[in-house]
């Protein structure tokens, strides 16, 4: 292969993607020289499948992209459409926020943040090779095209491109998202370095012309009123520019699906892959829930300036003429024209048990993976890794402790926890049920518990912390006011109760933060009782109302924290041989060889490992000679 010296740098980030436009600005912002790779310049914070940002547990991720430094949230804001809360109707853990984006807006966005920052150089071009020096670390990539970068750190970001074909029914493309190049070179190159790599496949549904489609037979889903936005120092509430549609498939859509199986790359054994369980496709719905009469899709648009909506919940590798028979099925399709038709897109990825809590592989020091590349789905999950991945290269880089984020941390801490320590099988999803700390690491609070992390990295300013130190003495005052702040039981007071549908106070009266733990009032109710109260942001009120209507769940919560820290905090020698520990079972013998556990918290999340095998190896550490410190 040609080779020819092009440059040096730091740190080399292989794609542009969501996780690689996190890890070349994180790095840079942190001082190093960086270079990020993409095969098309074009394609740079591309949305491929759904045009938004957030959702459940997603937008946690989001939230706590920003508090951290990142750059999604404001990007998503900046591209915004139309902002939603999801899940009001359930409790504080799971509020979602959730926008719909232009798609090329926040590409637009994200291209102009990568040109503008220092340190950090864009190219074209497809890597082919992870060059290593003598002890196995990283030294440099090689293109495709001959040229070679030598760097101390590579991040991998590579989505769904890497060895990527794409299928609609008998239809087989070597290609990326949105027709562009695959990157067919690396695989081989990352196998040579002792990787372990599957098969994992995606898949987009039909996009269609809006002037097509007939709303009147579709429900409308209007943006939510007042909302700010993801970034926690915006202050202007977000734009509800567009509205969605929701409508449904119906018995004639299914008969038309089940009748083309045998046309479907799915189901006659041309995709290979394993897909993801809680996005499937239309086929996938269908023949899994046949006793479903319908169901639910949403219509979405891609831009503000195009008549292209994305039909969400569609997703389908079936061939055209089926894709444009089903659709004319749907209420409000009946006449759809289809400006993109879906497709499935396989790709290559890496087994994350290779990785460490840095997302750096223990194969290759130095070699760092984010993203799709680790078996998660969506974008959301691939910018939080690119961000950590982006951190921690840097670190490396300048000779600094690693940056670990635990799952009591939050959703980030949770995701990359349960990559490296218990595997995926298919495209990880991050959702609320995979948090056990999910009423602590709620979206409202992502900066209280993140941001002095961002000010100490380097990549949160003083001005951004002290705003949130502000909004936190504001938080503690009010709720401190409230419990102070005595209601008397006059007819005012109790003819507004009962008006809410509460009942009266006693004679004793009651606090306003008694009063606000009923499940009928809220903060802003109050105010009618309360003419003393401060003018305070939403954001702070809304934080003072969960901190005292869900005080004993949260200091439930804590103590449990308390309790686990000391497993999660025991480090485990690096050196253990745990095929050696007789009192293992064999399967957590060879579990915890492969994963090689970083501490006994961590050793107890291991798939196979029993709680009575961590007693077991808390017995074998106490009796070592020399107790690892």
């Amino acid at each position: 292969m040609l080779d020819f010296f092009a440059g040096q740098y730091d740190i080399v980030v292989v794609g542009a993607g969501h996780a690689g436009i996190e890890a070349a600005l994180a790095a840079a912002r942190l001082g190093c020289r960086v270079l990020c790779l993409c095969t098309s310049l074009e394609g740079i914070g591309n949305m491929p499948c759904n045009p938004s940002i957030g959702g459940t547990a997603k937008g946690q991720l989001v939230r706590e992209i920003d508090a951290l430094g990142g750059e999604m949230a404001r990007a998503a804001d900046a591209a915004c459409l139309q902002f939603r809360m999801l899940n009001r109707g359930k409790g504080p853990a799971v509020y979602s926020p959730r926008a719909q984006s232009d798609r090329m807006a926040y590409r637009a966005y994200m291209r102009r943040a990568l040109e503008h920052c220092e340190h950090l150089d864009l190219a074209q071009g497809e890597c082919a090779e992870v060059l290593t020096g003598p002890q196995g670390a990283v030294r440099g990539v090689r293109l495709v095209g001959g040229a070679r970068y030598d760097c101390k750190a590579v991040i991998l970001a590579t989505g769904t491109f890497l060895g990527a074909k794409t299928f609609t029914g008998e239809v087989m493309r070597h290609m990326g998202p949105d027709g562009m190049y695959s990157a067919d070179h690396l695989t081989a190159g990352l196998e040579a370095l002792g990787l372990s790599l599957r098969r994992f496949k995606t898949g987009t549904p039909a996009r269609v012309s809006g002037k097509s489609l007939d709303f009147s037979k579709m429900t409308p889903q209007p943006g939510d009123e007042g909302e700010l936005g993801f970034a926690f120092d915006r202050t202007e509430e977000a734009v509800n520019r567009v509205t969605c549609w929701l409508t449904y498939t119906t018995p004639e859509t299914h008969a038309i699906i089940r009748a083309s199986l045998d046309r479907s790359p799915l189901y006659c054994g041309e995709i290979v892959g394993t897909g993801p369980r809680y996005c499937p496709s239309i086929e996938d719905k269908v023949v899994r829930f046949p006793e479903k009469e319908r169901h639910q899709l949403f219509l979405e648009p891609c831009g503000g300036d195009t008549d292209e909506y994305y039909v969400q919940g569609m997703s389908s590798s079936l061939p055209e003429d089926v894709q444009r028979a089903f659709l004319r099925t749907i209420p409000g399709l009946e006449r759809v024209h289809i400006l993109r038709p879906g497709y499935a897109i396989e790709y290559d990825c890496i087994d994350p048990l290779q990785l460490d809590h840095t997302l750096m592989t223990r194969a290759v020091p130095g070699l760092y993976c984010a993203g799709q590349l680790c078996g998660s789905s969506g974008y959301e999950e691939a910018a939080a890794q690119g961000l950590v991945a982006g951190i921690n290269a840097a670190r490396r880089v300048q000779d600094k402790p690693p940056f670990v984020l635990k799952r009591r941390d939050g959703y980030i801490g949770t995701l990359i926890d349960d990559l490296v320590t218990r595997g995926t099988n298919e495209p990880y999803r991050m959702m609320t049920s995979r948090s056990e700390y999910r009423l602590i690491c709620r979206q409202d609070n992502a900066d209280a518990r993140l941001m002095p992390l961002g000010h100490a990295l380097g990549l949160v300013s003083g001005r951004r912390l002290e705003a949130m130190e502000t909004r936190q003495e504001q938080i503690r005052q009010e709720i401190l006011r409230l419990q102070k702040t005595v209601a008397p039981p006059s007819p005012r007071t109790n003819a507004f109760l009962e008006a809410h549908g509460t009942a009266g106070i006693a004679l004793s009266g009651a606090s306003l933060a008694d009063l606000l733990r009923r499940p009928e009032l809220t903060y802003d109710a109050l105010a009618e009782i309360d003419p003393q109260r401060p003018a305070l942001s939403r954001q702070v009120r809304e934080q003072v109302e969960i901190g005292i209507k869900y005080e004993g769940y949260i200091r439930r919560q804590l103590k449990d924290i308390e309790e686990q820290r000391r497993l999660e905090d025991s480090p485990l020698p690096p050196d253990i041989d745990y095929l050696s520990i007789r009192t293992l079972r064999t399967e957590a013998r060879q579990k915890l060889q492969a994963v090689r556990p970083e501490t006994l918290g961590q050793a107890g999340r291991i798939s196979g490992v029993s709680p009575a095998d961590v007693g077991a190896l808390m017995v074998y550490l106490s009796h070592r000679e020399e107790p690892f410190k």
